[in-house]
């Protein structure tokens, strides 16, 4: 008993928000008609610089969101320095630069140098 009952409260709910929309469809419409009102007072440049208008935002969403795609992803790949130092100094440079700051003496830095000479 209870359970029919709330099944037609739920059928019955379920209906009185659809009254208001059938009395407004059943009220009679004017017709619109030409005048300065058309198109909220442009007349007919509207129909040409509406849909320019439109591109123009849509165009400037797509910029915005391009950038703040960029800015988010941080700098391109090629952007970026290699992390290798360039190949400029050799393993001889670095074995006489530290000979002549006195790191090393001459007897480790001639077994040393016999070494990088033979590979």
């Amino acid at each position: 008993m209870m359970k029919a009952f709330f099944s037609f409260a739920c059928a019955g709910g379920a209906a009185v928000p659809l009254v208001p929309v059938r009395a407004w469809a059943e009220t009679p419409v004017e017709p619109y008609g030409y005048g300065p009102h058309m198109m909220w007072g442009w007349g007919w440049y509207g129909m040409i610089f509406g849909p320019l208008f439109m591109i123009l935002v849509l165009a400037a969403v797509i910029v915005v969101a391009v950038l703040a795609i960029r800015w988010l992803g941080g700098p391109w790949s090629a952007a970026v320095p290699p992390l290798h130092p360039p190949p400029s100094r050799t393993a001889l440079d670095i074995l006489n630069e530290r000979f002549a700051r006195g790191e090393i003496d001459q007897a480790e830095y001639e077994a040393k140098r016999r070494l990088i000479s033979q590979v």
